[in-house]
């Protein structure tokens, strides 16, 4: 339980930083929603990243990766539209594409970045 609360933590801080240094990304919900974004972002993390890593196969292995970062923009936009369904109001503006590219890169950043800070707590050991 502990390393579900510490991922959605992290995914919440990253998130968070995300809407502070991209101008085209504006939360005009509550901070508090941000747990429950955080939550939407885990779950669309692990229901789509898979698939769409296993479809893209070719294409990641063509760019050497890169194209892992537009999956990340795509997830990043996706779940903008899931929270929006839940009456969470993240929006990206003009240009979506780019704004959603950075907020993604943002966030993958930050996650690395508090994954190998934490990562003894996420593992369980002390």
């Amino acid at each position: 339980m502990t390393k579900f609360i510490l991922r959605l933590l992290i995914n919440a801080v990253a998130l968070y930083l995300a809407v502070l240094i991209v101008p085209g990304i504006e939360l005009l919900s509550n901070l508090a929603s941000l747990i429950w974004l955080a939550l939407i972002f885990g779950v669309v993390n692990a229901l789509f990243r898979p698939l769409l890593k296993l479809l893209t196969c070719p294409l990641i292995v063509l760019t050497l990766g890169l194209f892992t970062l537009v999956i990340n923009t795509f997830l990043f936009w996706l779940t903008t539209v899931v929270g929006q369904w839940f009456g969470i109001a993240l929006v990206i503006s003009e240009p979506v594409w780019w704004n959603a590219f950075v907020g993604g890169l943002i966030v993958s950043i930050v996650s690395v970045l508090m994954t190998l800070i934490l990562k003894d707590e996420l593992k369980g050991k002390r």
